[in-house]
This record gives structure tokens, C-alpha cells and sequence, in this order.
């Protein structure tokens, strides 16, 4: 008896799994990881040029993911910052409207 209740939860466990990877959003919150932009910091937060790292990221980073940084409160003072718009211009990658 605990060997299929076993059994029947190891099966939960791995089909709420897969529910959880196949939701739409799943994949998108994956790759929307702002600490990928970490090479930016020093020119966004600074006055540095934007490094190759840096513009690299920008132009891999999907624009859906610049709108929700635009609307996080913790994200938006960066990405809408004078110098946040400076290395956006200088790695040549549009600032997406939302």
C-alpha cells in the first residue's frame, strides 16, 4: 500500500511538473532575468561606455522583456534613466514603446 501511494505522488509531482512547463508564460519568465543585463550596469549606472558584453545582452534580450523592466518600479528608473537611453543608442537597439 505506501509503495503505490508512493508511486501515485511521484506521478503528481511529475505532471504538475510538466503543467508548469508547458504554461505560456513559463518561458517567458525564464529568459526575462534582468541580472543577464549585469555587463550594462557600469554605463547604465555610471558614465562608462557600454561594452560589447553589454550591447551583446541588449540585442539578445527580448523587447518584452524591456517592457516589463520599463513598468517594474524596481527596473524602470534604469531603463528610462538618461544614461539607461544613452546605452541603448550607443549599442545601437531600440528602446521598445509599450
Amino acid at each position: 500500500m505506501a509503495a503505490s501511494k508512493a508511486t501515485l505522488v511521484c506521478f503528481m509531482v511529475v505532471a504538475l511538473a510538466a503543467v508548469l512547463l508547458a504554461a505560456p508564460g513559463a518561458v517567458d519568465a525564464a529568459t526575462c532575468s534582468p541580472t543577464q543585463l549585469t555587463p550594462c550596469a557600469p554605463a547604465i549606472i555610471g558614465n562608462a561606455a557600454p561594452s560589447a558584453a553589454c550591447c551583446g545582452k541588449l540585442k539578445a534580450h527580448p523587447a518584452s522583456c524591456l517592457c516589463k523592466y520599463k513598468k517594474d518600479p524596481n527596473l524602470q528608473r534604469y531603463v528610462n534613466s538618461p544614461n539607461g537611453k544613452k546605452v541603448f543608442a550607443a549599442c545601437k537597439v531600440r528602446l521598445p514603446r509599450c
